[in-house]
């Protein structure tokens, strides 16, 4: 029996150490090429240099389309949290006609394919007689993002005693002050791990920026742009190299917060301002 567990246990290790082999090795190329002195991706290396960063450092179209990307990262953040709060407390708390139905059509984007959502999108908006551009970009991501925000956000509501809640009502306080003095201490970190988390998405997503803007590109299009030009490549490769450190540093923050948010609901802690 425990031979049957130990080779059970090595095949499943085996198996974990090349799934992430497979996922994160190729990956990692990505900043090693970014310092090969040649346009070309090969072996052996030319030669190590970092005049690829400081040209991207030179770009003032990279520099436009960062700001647009930061503009609609922050955007959809703030309205995607702010929505899922609204929303996870209405699920938490209440009991509402045709909850589940709700529910489901709002985690809808989850499942539905983002290139169908983005035509749909593009669309309407058109049909509506609206433009494409950064709003645009930021609506699709909005909708993209809620789902993200609210499962992140309804796993907090319910980690804390909801007689708090109710005790601060008997106390006199009314739903506003009960909500920023009990409600919002005690769900800040999942706040934050949904700010992080929605950013992340809206700054890396490429489909609905693709189909929703205009002549203001965001990042990730104007990577794409720069991809059809081979001399450009290197300076993609350090772009993306950035991109990808800064994204794995935000997912850390993210997961600590949700960490902390976890320990603290097993451990019964609570906040009272």
């Amino acid at each position: 029996m425990k031979q049957g567990t130990r080779l059970a246990a090595r095949i499943l290790g085996a198996y974990s150490v090349i799934y992430v082999a497979y996922l994160y090795v190729p990956v990692l190329f990505l900043p090693l090429f970014s310092f090969n002195d040649s346009i070309y991706i090969s072996f052996p290396l030319r030669g190590w240099t970092f005049k690829w960063y400081e040209s991207m450092l030179a770009n003032d179209a990279l520099h436009r389309a960062l700001v647009n990307s930061l503009k609609v990262g922050l955007t959809t953040a703030f309205i995607s949290t702010v929505l899922g709060i609204l929303g996870a407390k209405a699920v938490t708390r209440y009991r509402l006609p045709g909850q589940k139905p709700v529910v489901a059509m709002i985690m809808l984007p989850l499942v539905v394919p983002e290139i169908i959502l983005a035509m749909a999108l593009l669309m309407v908006i058109l049909r509506a007689g609206g433009s494409l551009g950064l709003v645009s970009i930021a609506a699709g991501h909005i909708l993209l993002c809620v789902p993200f925000a609210m499962v992140v956000l309804m796993s907090r509501f319910e980690g804390f005693d909801r007689s708090l809640e109710e005790a601060s009502h008997d106390l006199g306080e009314n739903g506003w002050w009960t909500f920023w003095r009990v409600t919002f201490p005690n769900v800040l970190p999942g706040i934050v791990a949904s700010l992080l988390l929605t950013f992340t998405i809206s700054f890396d997503e490429f489909i609905m920026a693709f189909f929703l803007g205009s002549t203001e590109p965001t990042l990730p299009v104007f990577m794409w742009n720069q991809l059809r030009f081979p001399k450009l490549l290197p300076g993609v490769l350090a772009l993306g190299a950035c991109i990808l450190i800064a994204s794995v540093l935000i997912v850390l923050v993210a997961e600590w917060f949700r960490r902390r948010n976890t320990s603290d609901s097993q451990s019964g802690d609570v906040i009272i301002g």
